[in-house]
Order: structure tokens, then sequence, then C-alpha cells
């Protein structure tokens, strides 16, 4: 009985599963797959099982229980030859609902680009690409499919901040196919153009394999239409008042001629910059303006150049960017040996220099007095008042014979690091500067002296720079304000008869200058090398013989030179600076995503750097948004230095307010962050990217804006198959079971009945 009960379960277990897993279908069946083997195989036990339990239930008298059991024997054997040729239950089920037709379209801002021609009137302005995608999407254009397709009608961007400003095709291919199991076709209206998240290839690749074609729309010319673009405007974020200040801008030009315009730069208050420039044909131009900003304040600068009556689209022909114009107070410090003539100019020229105060500490080796007079210090000074130094030269000097100690080495070592300060190495004939090598400072030189020349090299017939690539492109070496008269000015000025003994620059350093004739085996001798070390900047000079520009120009270049170099020094210092903390950030012209990296110099009141510090900054968002940061201290050796980083998401105008709990300090500043510029107008469709979704997914590419062509291939697609599912009864569990079950009624029953 107990036999009978489980098997009656079992049978009762896989009907339930029929009748909840596959409720009305439209067709039913079993089916079996067998092969020849099988089926000879299964005939042969199950005859085999006849003859043996016939002959069996004879030899017990044809009892009853005797013949029960046999007959249980052969239904087993029965079930088995059934398993052996795969039994399956089949079920097709017709689909309820209508096929699903999306079409997705564009929205974001390179959909602005207007360069849609209409062909039947090519004279008339071009359309924006949103509004040609926009009116093949509007639904009455589709009603021919309303009784064969369920349409659905989606505008898509990305996931950005805000989501116009990028463009992602594989999210929005990847969510209309999770959203829509019935999914028969896709229509996509896109200029191509994705910068943001997977290649599209990929959601492709995954309509492909559900049989779900792409039909794609390339909008817009594959093909710059003729125009003039404002590319770029890269002002800095701070200038001095009553100083010269460069402004760079860009230019590209798709015209098939030349263009030759004025460009015109403008401000809040009403001053105007012109200059003349040419474009080249389908090229691009970098220039610059030199201002002079005549007063303090926060203010905006446009550069502009005039539409042409050729170009598509006169909406990117002008350029804002904000610049904050202060008074300058930078602080320079000149250690030197031997009041030798480079010392001398050096010192009058930054002394001159209205928005500069200098100090001097000259050591005289072979006299036990200092230099003294207005400005020298009688010692080095303590790392509190070091720190007030934007700017340090250390000339002709050593360790040796009363002059730096190891430690004053490290101070510098560490101002640089931690302080953001500027370090200019300007060694000497004396060659005092090797003795630097075996001090904290060795790290610092960007260039690897030549330890078989510590005096350097001696000409009778004078020397000249040559600038490199970079050094035609540095603010550093800008003499003239044209590339052309800048290159003219540093080949025709005053030559030097003495050059330092230079093997190499080290990695990771801009040369700018080299000796334009002495040579060795890395090359061209390296004379005006910089790098960046830590927070703070380093110059390498490798000659004494600037002060002989003054030649026939008076302090001209000269001034200009080291006047350019002392800013350049000390720019990220003066971002934001107190009486106790100092701000300064990189990049100094974010973008919208980019890792901005946060650095500040905090101070006890007496001005000792704090070794520990609750420095807290509080930034305010262009939408209102506040955000709180809480600064990590840079370092163990690094005192005073203090480092966090942010990402700012929004484009605009973020404000700023820095507190210290140790020395009551606040800094209230700020800082621009520019839209990213993923997203441009203006650039050509990407029709490739649009082919490809389209090969991938077997789809079609429509060349043409046309309504009628897309129905026309969208109702040639085959009726959607009919879903079939199928349950292997063989291997189904529940069989499994019911074997299991009458195997053990079959052996309880032969104990039964005493069958040995």
């Amino acid at each position: 009985m107990q036999g009978c009960t489980l098997l009656g379960h079992s049978v009762h277990l896989l009907f339930v599963h029929f009748t909840q897993i596959y409720l009305n279908p439209t067709s039913s069946e079993l089916t079996f797959q067998p092969t020849p083997l099988t089926v000879v195989f299964g005939i042969g036990i199950v005859l085999a099982a006849l003859v043996l339990g016939f002959f069996t239930w004879k030899r017990s008298g044809y009892s009853r229980n005797y013949g029960i059991l046999e007959l249980l024997r052969v239904l087993i054997v029965g079930l088995v030859a059934l398993a052996i040729n795969q039994p399956e239950w089949r079920e097709v089920f017709e689909p309820e609902e209508k096929p699903v037709l999306a079409i997705l379209r564009d929205q974001s801002n390179s959909m602005d680009t207007a360069d849609v021609l209409d062909l039947q009137n090519p004279s008339n302005p071009p359309s924006q690409r949103k509004e040609i995608a926009a009116a093949i999407a509007k639904p009455e254009g589709w009603e021919r499919l309303n009784g064969k397709m369920r349409l659905i009608f989606e505008g898509f961007t990305s996931g950005a901040s805000p989501a116009a400003s990028a463009t992602d095709l594989d999210q929005a291919l990847d969510n209309v196919l999770d959203q829509n199991p019935g999914l028969r076709g896709v229509v996509l209206l896109s200029d191509g153009d994705w910068n943001m998240g997977e290649p599209p290839a990929r959601a492709a690749t995954r309509l492909r394999m559900r049989g779900t074609p792409v039909f794609a729309l390339p909008i817009g010319s594959d093909t710059k239409l003729p125009d003039i673009e404002m590319t770029a405007f890269d002002v800095p974020t701070f200038a001095i008042v009553g100083k010269p200040v460069r402004l760079p801008f860009s230019i590209n030009s798709s015209l098939p001629i030349d263009y030759t315009a004025v460009v015109e730069a403008t401000t809040d208050s009403g001053e105007k910059l012109s200059k003349e420039v040419t474009v080249p044909a389908m090229g691009r131009i970098q220039d610059s303006f030199s201002w002079k900003p005549v007063a303090t304040g926060d203010v905006n600068v446009t550069v502009s150049i005039p539409v042409t009556t050729t170009e598509r689209d006169d909406a990117n022909n002008e350029l804002t960017a904000p610049i904050s114009i202060r008074k300058e107070s930078l602080r320079v410090l000149i250690i030197e040996s031997f009041p030798r003539w480079e010392y001398r100019y050096l010192r009058n020229a930054l002394e001159r220099d209205p928005g500069v105060e200098v100090n001097c500490l000259l050591y005289h080796p072979d006299m036990k007095a200092m230099g003294a007079g207005s400005g020298y210090l009688d010692e080095f000074p303590e790392p509190e008042l070091l720190t007030k130094f934007d700017v340090i030269f250390l000339g002709d000097v050593g360790v040796e014979n009363r002059q730096l100690t190891l430690d004053q080495c490290k101070a510098l070592r560490d101002h640089v690091a931690n302080q953001a300060g500027g370090l200019v190495f300007l060694p000497g004939f004396r060659g005092n500067q090797h003795d630097l090598l075996s001090t904290p400072l060795a790290e610092l030189l960007p260039v690897v002296l030549d330890e078989a020349q510590p005096r350097g090299w001696g000409s009778p017939t004078p020397g000249q720079f040559e600038l490199t690539d970079l050094g035609l492109r540095s603010l550093l070496t800008r003499l003239e304000d044209t590339d052309g008269e800048n290159a003219d000015i540093w080949a025709s000025l005053p030559g030097f008869q003495w050059f330092a003994g230079v093997s190499r620059a080290k990695s990771g350093t801009e040369v700018l200058a080299t000796h334009s004739s002495e040579t060795n085996r890395y090359g061209r001798i390296p004379l005006i090398v910089t790098k960046t070390f830590g927070t703070g900047k380093i110059l390498f000079m490798g000659t004494d013989g600037a002060w002989r520009w003054r030649k026939g120009v008076e302090d001209k270049y000269h001034y200009r030179f080291w006047g350019q170099v002392a800013r350049w020094m000390a720019y990220q210092r003066n971002m934001s600076q107190g009486e106790t903390m100092r701000l300064f950030y990189s990049p100094d012209r974010p973008q919208t995503g980019d890792i901005l990296t946060m650095n500040a110099n905090v101070m006890s009141v007496g001005g000792e750097p704090l070794r520990n510090a609750n420095v807290v900054v509080q930034i305010k968002t262009p939408s209102g948004k506040i955000e709180s940061i809480r600064f990590q201290t840079g370092g163990a050796d690094q005192w005073g230095l203090f480092t966090a980083t942010y990402s700012p998401t929004e484009p605009g105008e973020y404000q700023v307010t820095m507190t210290c709990a140790e020395n009551g300090g606040t800094l209230e500043t700020g800082f621009t962050v520019q839209g990213n510029l993923r997203e441009r107008v203006g650039q050509p469709a990407r029709k490739d990217v649009m082919e490809e979704i389209a090969r991938i997914t077997r789809g079609a590419l429509i060349e043409k804006p046309d309504i009628a062509q897309i129905l026309d291939k969208i109702e040639k697609l085959p009726e959607p198959s009919p879903m079939e599912r199928r349950l292997r009864i063989w291997s189904h569990p529940a069989w499994i079971g019911l074997l299991i079950v009458l195997l053990t009624a079959f052996w309880i029953g032969r104990k039964a009945v005493g069958a040995v």
C-alpha cells in the first residue's frame, strides 16, 4: 500500500508540473527522439521482461501476487524503454500581444547641429538634426503599423550631468531591449556621435542574439559644413593689475579658402583688443592677445571672430571666460656666494619690479662678513620665515666654506614640495652647485650635471640659445607677442660665453632651450629646463649671461624674462591666499568630470607650518548645493601641506570657504568649471557607427530620412515565430522519482511474497 501511495503522489506531482507551467498552449503533443538502436533495444528488453515474467508466474503456480509483481517488472522495464527514446512534452504558444517596434530619437547636444540640407532647395538654410529626428518620430507618420505592431517612441541621451552633454548609444539600446520582451525591431534616429558608456556594438550583439534588427537612420552631414569656429580660449585664472597677461585662443576653419578677419577681445568694462589673423583653409590657428589690466576685480573676457557669409553655423564664433584681476605682492629670495654680474642685474631687475619684494642672502665665502644693505638677510631664514617666499633663486652656492648646511638644503626641498614654492638653479663657473649632489636638493635638479666639468665650459666665441618646440610655445620664453617675432628675438639675443657642465635633462622634465651648437652623446646641451616637484616648480638656467640681453635694449628682454619666471613659479601659491592659509588646485581650468586636486598650506598664527590640523572646505555649487570636504595631511614629512580631491559635476562658478580650527583662519575664494566638451555642436555625423549597428543586428542603414522607406522594410519582416516549450520527461526529476518508487515497490513486494 505504501508503494502505491508513493506512485500516486509522483504521478500527481508530474501532472501539477504540466498544468502550472504550461497553461493554455495553442497546441501540445508527446514527442520522442528515437534512434534505430534505442527502438530495437527498447522492444527487446520489453519482450525479454514479458517472457521472463510469464515463466516466473507459471513456475509460481500462477500465483496472484507473483502475477502482480511480474506486471510491475514489465511496467518498470517499459518505462525505461520509453526513457531511452527521450520522450518530451512539446507545447506551442502563439504570441498573445502585438510585437513591439521602438523608435529611438537622439536628444543630445550634438543634435543641435544645423547641417541637414534640403536637397531640393540647397540654397535654404540647413535644418538642425534634432528637427529632422523629431519630424520622423511623429506618431502620425507611423499609422500604417498601428494594427500590426505596438509602437514605442522614446528619446535618449546619457547618464551624465547634464544628460544632454553626452550620448550613450549602448545604454539606449540595452534599455529598450530589457524593457520590451516582445521587441521586434528598433528604428534608431541619431548622428552616431557616442562618447559615453560601452561601445554600441555590445548592445547590437545582444539584439542580434534576440533576432531584433536595427534600422539605423544617420542624421547629419558626415563632412563638416563650411564654418569658422572659436574652439578654445584658455585664459589664466587670475592676472596682475598693470602687468601684461597672455590670452591664448584657437580657431578652426572648414572653409575651402583662407579666411582673413579681425579677432576682437572685449571685457565687461568696455576694454577692447583686436588682432588680424588669417585662418588657413580647412586648418587651425593658435594665437593670443597681450592685455594689461588697469583695475582690480573679476571680469569676463569675450573673444570673437566675425561671421562669414558662407559659413553655416554662426553660434560658435565667440567664447567667454572669467579672470580675476589682483594686486601683486611676490616675495623673492636670492641666495648667492659671489656678487657676479648675473646676480647684480637679476637683483636690480626684481627690485625695480613694483609687484616684487626682494631679499638677498650673499655669503662671500672668502670673507667673514655677509652681504649687507637694504633687503639683505644676515642668515638663512628659519622654516616659518622661509614659507613667506614665493620664489627662491639659488646661485653658485654649495655646502662648503660657510655656505648652506644639509638642514637648510632639506628646508629648501620641503619648501618646494610642500609649500608650492618655486626654485631657480643658477649655476656659476666656480661650480659650487656640484656640492648639492650629496644633499636633499639633488633630486630637485632637473638635469644630470657632468661631474667631470664642475666649472662648466667657457668660450671666447659667444654661444646662442635655440628654443625647442616646447620653448616656442612656453610663456616663460615669450619675449615678443607672435611666434615669428619671438623666435627672431631669441636668435638675435647677445650670446653667452660660459655654460654649465650638463650631461642631459632628466626624465619627466621639459627642455625649453638648448645650446645652438654644442652637443654631447645625448644630443644638444640643455640650457633652460623646467620640472615640477611635489607642489612646486623648478627651473634650471644653464648660463650666467642673461644680463647681456640688455645690450642695445636696456631692460626690455632681461626684465621681461625674469619677471615671467617669478610669476610663473608663484602662480599656484597666489591662486588664493590669506594670512595663515593658502589654497591652490590643479588643473586650474577644470572641466566637469575632472578630478580636481586641491592643496592647502596651513600655518600657525606665528607663521610656522602646522603638522596636524582640521582643515575643512565647504563648496557651493552653481545650483546652490553645499558640499563639505575634509583635507588630509600630506604626510609625516610634509608639514603644512593638506590635500583633498573633488570632482565637479556642474559647469559654472563654485564658491569655496576654507576654515581651520587650529589657527582660526578663514579663506574665501572660488573657481570656474567649464562644461565638458564631449558633446560638441558642429561636428560631422558618424555614419560608420550607425552602419556598424545595422550590420551587426542584420538590420538596414537608411540613407535618406524617408519614413515610407523605413515602413516598407519593417513590413517585410517575417511574422514572429511562436514560442515553443519542451519538457524533457526522460530527464525530469519526477520521472526519475517515479522509477525509484516503482523499483522500491517491486523490491518490497518480492520480500513480501518470499521471493529470493
